[in-house]
């Protein structure tokens, strides 16, 4: 059933998609820019509505209390195709620092450039960098949400975190609270598959941030408090959801957990 369910959602998933891009262009650029990103929110709700209905995923959100007001770096981990849009209906205006080769793909390329989504060479240096991020200021100066994934890419659960120093440059630069969010969509969504897998996660929304401090110390703190987190997710969802297969990166962030929990009881 797994797999005709996984079947049935990835099919009418995509067709929800098209169809809602193709019937809806006309009025998506008709409207005025933040008025229509109304339009991609509907379409990120009917996801994860279509996701609960034909898969059985649920999720709920554990920290809307921790957004602050205005601009904000909103730090998540990345794990599944999940994640990139499903916490949009949360944010109040998001922008996105893109591969500009998505900026290429019909439709969704018009949809990104309407919203003024930041294209970049990942490979640039220099000049171009440069260019980025005057372009974040501009458009964080409106009032904006900035979304950067930490990773850079998409990480297995349990997976060792590698974190990108990148977004410390960004929070010096910026001078705005960073948000950082822990979940585990990958236990459900993994990534390179087609199976999805039912089930209930948390996605929990931490404390943001504040501007101001040395970013070498900001960098540890956003390692320290979002790994944290997300290791307490891990055993919480594993031991809510025992019909899960858990991947190998997961079973042995579990192990040295329960290792780390023994040595510290025995003192």
């Amino acid at each position: 059933m797994i797999t005709l369910r996984s079947i049935l959602f990835n099919i009418v998933f995509y067709a929800n998609l098209i169809i809602r891009m193709i019937v809806l262009t006309p009025i998506y650029f008709l409207m005025p820019r933040k008025a229509a990103y109304a339009i991609p929110k509907a379409w990120a709700r009917s996801s994860t509505w279509l996701m609960e209905k034909i898969v059985g995923t649920t999720y709920e959100i554990e920290g809307l209390e921790n957004i602050p007001k205005g601009s904000y770096i909103f730090a998540p981990k990345h794990q599944s195709f999940w994640d990139t849009f499903a916490l949009l209906p949360y944010l109040d205006d998001p922008v996105y620092i893109l591969k500009r080769e998505l900026m290429w793909i019909p439709l969704f390329g018009w949809y990104a450039k309407k919203q003024r989504m930041i294209p970049v060479d990942r490979s640039a240096r220099g000049k171009v960098m440069f260019d980025v991020l005057k372009r974040t200021r501009e458009e964080l100066s409106t009032g904006r949400q900035l979304i950067i994934y930490p990773e850079g890419t998409r990480r297995p659960p349990g997976a060792e975190p590698v974190y990108k120093y990148g977004i410390a440059r960004m929070y010096r630069d910026l001078d705005i609270p960073v948000v950082a969010v822990a979940m585990h969509p990958g236990l459900f969504w993994p990534r390179r598959t087609f199976r999805k897998y039912p089930g209930h996660f948390k996605v929990r929304i931490l404390p943001p941030i504040q501007p101001g401090m040395d970013p070498d110390a900001f960098f540890e703190k956003l390692v320290h408090d979002t790994e944290k987190a997300s290791d307490d997710l891990l055993v919480e969802t594993i031991a809510s959801n025992p019909h899960l297969p858990i991947p190998p990166t997961a079973a042995r962030r579990l192990a040295e957990i329960d290792k780390a929990k023994m040595a510290a009881a025995a003192g």
